[in-house]
């Protein structure tokens, strides 16, 4: 197994780990796009599945000043960007943060993200008895088109 393929099926075990310890919330295929010099926000995105229904409430990284849930959606004729408070996630059902649509946003970048890094991304997640944990992630930065490393 190479050392790339060794990182992630650890980071995907942690991530699973995590998950099953707060009720069932799993992540999948996180990844942050990378930026250029003097860029100083990016995206991240992932899959999120939670197995008896909960709500994402908060993110946060040590990589950015501002971390906050957005949602870009077409109003009319013209794509917009929105910071929203929260994402529903129902049970069993997956919940996709894509370019184009949901997604963690990361500003104020405290240094660039590089293709093959990986950056700490930590999700506070609201169960149904209203108490909030959280799942740490280690997302994955790609190039700055998105692009998956071969």
């Amino acid at each position: 197994m190479t050392k790339a393929g060794m990182r992630t099926l650890l980071t995907a075990s942690a991530m699973i780990v995590s998950a099953n310890a707060i009720g069932q919330v799993s992540v999948a295929g996180a990844w942050v796009r990378g930026t250029v010099p003097g860029q100083t926000s990016s995206g991240a995105f992932m899959e999120l599945k939670s197995a008896g229904g909960a709500v994402l409430v908060g993110v946060d990284s040590p990589a950015a000043g501002t971390v906050e849930i957005h949602e870009m959606k077409m109003d009319g004729n013209v794509m917009r960007m929105r910071a929203v408070p929260r994402i529903e996630l129902p049970a069993g059902k997956s919940v996709e943060l894509k370019p184009g649509g949901y997604h963690v946003m990361l500003m104020q970048l405290k240094r660039q993200l590089k293709a093959g890094e990986t950056v700490p991304i930590r999700l506070r997640i609201e169960g149904k008895d209203k108490s909030v944990t959280s799942v740490d992630v280690r997302a994955e930065v790609r190039d700055p088109s998105g692009a998956p490393k071969h």
